[in-house]
């Protein structure tokens, strides 16, 4: 993905998200007004409820007796002597019934002696806090009133609405994951282009010089003195085979990046299984003759696969099973059937590979530090590779060690 277009859609993505985290911040403080209207209607209600049986049920009001001077507080009118425990048992009463479950205050005042009558803080809690102070301005206009405050109402209504502060807390916290994700998938692209750019650079740096190695090696052995000494033709042809397998790696550290630039392309075909792995068998016969190789695959087996890319697979495999053993190489490739595919495996009585290390063995650059590893040159890309062409063709590839020695590498063919 070119870096203008996820330029595009991160930002697409950021202000989709603080859209819906603002649209989030707006309905909670929309539903935190509808809450606080309806504690206000309830307590209104509960307390003209409390002046109707204070009053003994005789009185009709002409106006609301119920005036909510401020936010938290409320003076209702009675204009007649009760007792402050009749007063605190029906407030109790009528707050249970319409479920106001929260610490308020109440005063009883008399403006003819001009002092408050009686106090007291009533808590849902079972402990009274004494030491708490809560402040009663007097009402001018009234003469005989109860007046109530609700000191924690606020922590009342933010309680009552936890769900939608939780909501909007898991929303941030998504908003920073979603950013946290962003920056590291710039950095791991940046990253990977600038290895990229490098791979590149470097392979083509390569090439020139290693180009120019070749024909100077390949004109040197064409000349008389060469050819009249043997020592010399053993090491014009060091040169010239070292410089062959330096050019097929570099070539092979291209094509992978080329590969990852614009992604691989298969030309999928049937293939035979017994002549098409023969043959490669034949080849690397040729090459190593202390190499012993065993075939056992059932002569209609067939898959269909990328005939360039296979066949690298399976040379792959069978030059690491030559390349990781200290004795003479021994391969078994054999292939049996299920219910769900074809199995084809490679069977070798190399050095192996530490369990740990197997889970590693398919990533770039990735080399088993042993002994042998450091005798045996290469980039660790082979088998990255090899995992690459496998998923391409939605195969599956797993490796595990033998009982004796060894490791066999098995591919999966899904019918």
């Amino acid at each position: 993905m070119k870096i203008k277009k996820l330029n595009i859609i991160i930002t697409l993505g950021f202000i989709a998200i603080i859209g819906i985290l603002i649209a989030q911040l707006m309905w909670t403080r929309q539903a935190y007004n509808l809450e606080d209207k309806k504690f206000d209607q309830k307590v209104n209600i509960a307390l003209m409820e409390v002046a109707e049986k204070l009053s003994g049920g005789k009185n009709s009001f002409t106006e609301n007796p119920v005036q909510n001077i401020a936010n938290d507080y409320y003076v209702v009118n009675i204009n007649n002597e009760f007792h402050p425990v009749v007063l605190e048992y029906y407030l109790k009463t009528e707050f249970t019934r319409f479920q106001i479950n929260t610490d308020y205050v109440y005063a009883l005042y008399n403006c003819h002696s001009d002092r408050m009558i009686y106090g007291k803080y009533i808590t849902t809690h079972q402990e009274s806090p004494n030491n708490k102070m809560i402040n009663f301005p007097k009402h001018k206009n009234l003469i005989y009133y109860f007046s109530i405050r609700f000191p924690d109402k606020t922590t009342y209504l933010i309680s009552s609405l936890r769900f939608w502060y939780l909501l909007t807390f898991a929303l941030i916290i998504i908003l920073l994951v979603y950013v946290y994700s962003i920056y590291t998938i710039i950095q791991q692209k940046k990253f990977s282009e600038l290895q990229r750019d490098f791979i590149n650079n470097m392979t083509h740096e390569f090439k020139t010089p290693l180009s120019s190695i070749l024909l100077a090696s390949e004109a040197l052995n064409k000349q008389e003195v060469v050819k009249e000494s043997t020592k010399l033709q053993t090491y014009t042809s060091i040169i010239i085979d070292q410089s062959y397998k330096l050019n097929s790696h570099i070539e092979k550290i291209l094509n992978l990046a080329k590969n990852d630039a614009s992604g691989m392309s298969l030309k999928p075909q049937k293939i035979i299984l017994l002549p098409f792995i023969q043959e490669i068998v034949d080849a690397m016969l040729q090459k190593n003759q202390d190499l012993s190789i065993q075939i056992e695959i059932d002569n209609s087996s067939s898959i269909m696969a990328d005939e360039f890319h296979f066949t690298n697979i399976v040379y792959n495999i069978l030059d690491n099973s030559i390349k990781y053993c200290e004795t003479k190489p021994a391969i078994l490739i054999s292939s049996y059937k299920d219910s769900k595919g074809l199995y084809l495996k490679f069977k070798d009585n190399g050095i192996g590979i530490p369990a740990k290390n197997i889970p590693h063995i398919f990533e770039k650059f990735y080399r088993v530090n042993t002994k042998r590893s450091e005798e045996v040159n290469g980039f660790g890309l082979g088998l990255f590779y090899v995992k690459k062409v496998v998923q391409q063709h939605n195969w599956k590839i797993s490796v595990e060690n033998n009982a004796d020695t060894g490791i066999t590498t098995t591919l999966f063919f899904p019918f």
